[in-house]
């Protein structure tokens, strides 16, 4: 893992550029376009929350980046929220796996990582979608799995 790049996932930025885009044009449309007072409110509204949503893609990157010691190997993962990064090291993974969720009528799959806190055995569940990861989660688990970061992974 020395010489490539740093396994991570998070949102495409052409994604994020879009939304951006989006809730730009939608501002416009709200102060410019719209003739009554509750549509302007409405279409400002809208225009608010595409906004907020692309800050907080724009924000969370890399959403989940796998974490290599010294020798290369990898140690651990790491996940961006809003509210900052967090570590979590091999020995805190409890379980990551693919879950299938209905969803508008089809199975979506997502991946779920559970950690445990090392001191006071909390667990902590993280869920993870496509949106989130920029590709499919099977993939990234399959990344997770040949880097020993799987610990229920049973090898095909």
């Amino acid at each position: 893992m020395t010489d490539r790049a740093p396994l991570e996932w998070s949102t495409p930025p052409v994604a994020v550029a879009a939304l951006s885009a989006g809730g730009v044009v939608l501002a416009v449309a709200a102060v410019f376009a719209v003739p009554d007072a509750v549509g302007r409110i409405l279409i400002g509204f809208a225009a608010l929350l595409v906004l907020s949503m692309a800050f907080s893609a724009a924000r969370q990157r890399p959403r989940l980046e796998v974490l290599s010691d010294p020798d290369g190997q990898a140690s651990g993962i790491a996940t961006t929220r809003l509210s900052g990064r967090r570590e979590f090291p091999r020995a805190t993974l409890h379980r990551v796996r693919i879950v299938e969720y209905p969803r508008l009528g089809r199975r979506v799959p997502m991946l779920e990582i559970d950690t445990l806190e090392p001191g006071t055995g909390d667990e902590r569940l993280m869920i993870f979608g496509r949106w989130d990861l920029g590709t499919d989660p099977r993939d990234v688990y399959d990344a997770l799995a040949v880097h020993g970061l799987a610990p229920d992974h049973t090898p095909n």
